[in-house]
């Protein structure tokens, strides 16, 4: 007796497909399943039947020797296809992938890279558009997506109605769209591996055979062509790649993605809603979104819920379709539940249309070491993976806080940014305090896949991927920043053999660039080492050395540098001035770092001298000399008096104004405070600003506009008040806080609110006596 076929062309991750898809399978009740799927995975199709395994999931194929070669197939609770991967296994029907090996896939792909192309076959250079919009065109209507829900994704199934009915009016509808031919040659070789599969079924003693499979292929899985004939398509392929297949989580996040590993579903939540509600999903669907609205203090009642329903049923039938969906439920939602407000439906249709629906797998899943390990960690820390994007502070004084932030910094050194370090909301200037953004991505499971060949344990694979970026680096900056890695994530095993690429590295880099971008992320290991007791005795060395070598070189880079050059110097400058102040040690516990502030400060101060002679590339620009200046200032190492002699001389007749102009940039960053509080410095830039000749003050002003710009704006507010109130010259000059007599009746005035705040006790004297502040108080301290 020959075995009946039953062909069930579906429209992947449908919800009435998948509805027509169970019911069809319930009337034909067949003894063999075959599905479109890779075949590799046949072996680990009986976990879908485990009540572990939680929709959506994908099966993840990659090349055995290449784990970055990789493809997905995803699944969720309303794909046609899951539907009979589940039925067959509840039931313990023979269930088998018929799709072309993913093996097959991944030879072609390399071969086309080898040969500089894409990938794709050339002969489906030319194939016809997507057959949905073809048909949909050809019934009249300009949105195919519009027209599939009327026709398909809305309809359920009759009492006593044929379940395979649906089935052959699309099959029927397909034939037509491929009697021009229409598929390509790996439509074509797919087809005919398919129609083997089927033969070798048949073969197998199976009767009633159900055979689930895109609508596309059903015109040529119906119309069996000879054995020869398909052999020949299949000689064509390449040597099979070994493939490797096992179950990954998936997310409708990743489901709605239109590139990469998505599916192009663009409302899986939606979908889902229809495929779990028996009946008309408005009431349901709306009454979620007004519990969502509500959760977001949006004045939303059960009353917009019963107007939502009957606007969307009326929209429905003036656009003549038979059901509402959901571009008249979306309507609905933005007219009654969100007053029009495009802001409260983008939250509707981000938490309820797409979702964050995470899948799970079962521990029996195939999984490498890398993965298990991975996921031992997940379950002992307690950070569950989870694709909505939540914020982590950690303190790194907790021990379980400590071991999440090396978890995370060492998955990000795999490539894994399951967490990305953020800007703490915890205002906190400690370095045991740390801040993440969590989110976890289905295709991170190809990652660790990849990272595999690094060790089977997280800790070994990020310290062999240490190591091996180590010696791979081409610059002194990358390996210092790998050095701050390997603390942050307490690879002391990686640690000495990127010290030793380190060393070798930086003694052979001259350029002080290159220097001077690489100390500050030495720095900052250094302060890690601190606080998470790391030994970086090691640490100081390179950075010491590192330090000295830029107090030599600094001055002579500097000279004769263009804008640009001498911006970018700038930033290095404010970069290494801080990591000094950090890095110098006055006990002199760290080899080659005490007194090492002073060397910087004389380094600092031949910047401010080399002034240019002879024309500008005889010294060092003015905005790295005025630079220097402030940071002098800043550290105490110049008195105000000095600094505003150098800038009297800098705004002198004898020098050029860009020049100058640099100068107050360089001066001014960071802060005009000391404009205000030293009015000789605001006199002398006044009087040179003046004095600038016409011709050249449209050269000099962009400058200055920049420079003031990044001030303050009480700074720029209240100079611009002193300016616009007469003269700032010398003769002007408010009077010394030293000098200027005290006005006793004003401070009286003010003795009761400084007692206040100092905790003193008030004086029970005569009226305006005041407190009784005692004598070492008084003055100008108090």
């Amino acid at each position: 007796m020959s075995a009946e076929v039953t062909l069930l062309g579906v429209r992947h991750h449908g919800p009435g497909s998948a509805r027509s898809v169970a019911a069809a399978l319930e009337q034909l009740r067949p003894d063999a399943v075959l599905v479109e799927g890779p075949p590799e995975a046949d072996p680990i199709l009986a976990l879908a039947g485990e009540k572990d395994m939680v929709p959506p999931v994908a099966l993840l194929a990659h090349a055995a020797d290449d784990p970055a070669r990789a493809a997905f197939w995803p699944y969720a609770e309303f794909s046609p296809e899951w539907v009979a991967i589940r039925y067959a296994t509840e039931l313990g029907l023979p269930l088998r992938f018929i799709d072309l090996p993913a093996g097959y896939a991944f030879a072609d792909a390399a071969e086309a890279e080898e040969r500089g192309g894409d990938g794709a076959d050339a002969a489906d250079a030319d194939l016809p558009g997507d057959p949905i919009a073809r048909l949909a065109e050809a019934a009249g209507h300009d949105d195919p997506e519009r027209w599939w829900e009327d026709v398909v994704e809305h309809r359920r199934p009759g009492d006593g109605e044929d379940a395979l009915a649906p089935f052959a009016a699309v099959a029927e509808a397909m034939a037509a769209l491929r009697e021009d031919g229409g598929a390509g040659r790996r439509d074509e070789r797919r087809e005919a591996y398919m129609r083997q599969q089927i033969r070798a079924a048949r073969r197998a003693g199976h009767r009633r055979i159900a055979v689930v499979c895109g609508a596309f292929h059903v015109p040529a899985l119906a119309a069996m062509p000879t054995v020869a004939h398909d052999r020949a398509l299949l000689a064509e392929l390449p040597k099979k790649v070994r493939t490797e297949v096992t179950w990954v989580p998936w997310t409708h996040r990743r489901l709605s993605q239109l590139t990469g590993y998505g599916a192009g579903i663009v409302s899986p939540g939606w979908y889902r809603h229809l495929h779990r509600t028996d009946g008309d999903p408005l009431p349901g669907w709306l009454t979620r979104a007004a519990d969502l609205l509500r959760a977001e203090d949006h004045p939303v009642s059960s009353a917009h819920v019963i107007e939502a329903v009957r606007l969307a049923r009326t929209l429905a039938v003036l656009r003549g379709r038979p059901l509402a969906g959901l571009t008249e439920t979306l309507d609905a939602v933005r007219a009654v539940m969100c007053d029009g407000s495009d802001v409260a439906l983008a939250l509707v249709e981000d938490r309820l249309v797409i979702g964050d629906a995470l899948g799970e797998v079962p521990e029996a899943a195939p999984a490498v070491p890398l993965q298990r390990d991975l996921a031992r960690l997940q379950r002992t820390l307690r950070l569950k993976p989870d694709p909505a994007p939540r914020d982590l502070d950690l303190d790194l004084r907790k021990e379980t806080d400590a071991a999440r932030s090396r978890l995370l910094h060492r998955l990000r050194l795999l490539g894994v940014d399951w967490g990305v370090p953020v800007r703490s909301a915890v205002a906190s200037t400690g370095t045991f305090r740390e801040s993440w953004r969590l989110c976890w991505q289905p295709e991170f499971a190809v990652r660790i896949a990849e990272a595999a060949q690094w060790g089977t344990t997280v800790e070994r694979a990020a310290a062999g991927k240490a190591v091996g970026t180590a010696r791979a680096a081409a610059e002194l900056a990358e390996l210092t920043g790998l050095v701050e890695t390997c603390l942050v994530a307490g690879l002391a095993e990686a640690l000495p053999a990127v010290m030793r690429v380190l060393a070798d590295c930086a003694a052979l880099d001259t350029d002080v660039a290159h220097l001077a971008g690489a100390l500050p992320a030495l720095v900052r290991a250094l302060r890690y080492g601190d606080v998470r007791g790391t030994d970086h005795g090691a640490l100081g060395e390179v950075a010491g050395g590192l330090a000295d070598r830029i107090c030599v070189g600094l001055p002579p880079a500097c000279t004769g540098l263009d804008a640009a050059g001498a911006a970018v110097m700038r930033g290095h400058l404010d970069e290494v001035h801080g990591a000094i102040g950090l890095l110098d040690q006055p006990d002199g516990s760290a080899a080659g770092l005490a007194g090492l502030a002073d060397r910087w400060a004389a380094t600092l101060r031949a910047l401010a001298r080399r002034e240019p002679s002879g024309g500008p590339a005889t010294g060092v620009p003015g905005l790295l000399r005025g630079r220097a200046v402030r940071l002098l200032l800043d550290d105490g190492r110049l008195d105000s008096g000095e600094a505003g002699r150098r800038l009297g001389l800098v705004l002198s007749a004898a020098n050029s104004p860009a020049d100058a102009a640099g100068w107050i940039e360089g001066f001014l960053t960071g802060g005009g405070a000391l404009l205000l509080h030293d009015p000789r410095l605001l006199g002398l830039l006044d009087d040179w600003l003046t004095g600038v000749p016409a011709e050249v003050f449209t050269d000099v002003l962009p400058l200055l506009r920049r420079t003031f710009a990044t001030l303050e704006a009480g700074v720029r507010h209240t100079v611009g008040s002193r300016v616009a109130a007469g003269p700032l010259g010398p003769g002007n000059a408010e009077p010394d806080a030293e000098t200027a007599e005290l006005d006793r009746l004003r401070a009286d005035a003010a003795l009761p609110v400084v007692a206040l705040l100092l905790g003193l006790p008030t004086g029970a004297g005569e009226p305006g006596a005041g407190p009784r502040i005692p004598r070492q108080a008084e003055g100008r301290d108090t």
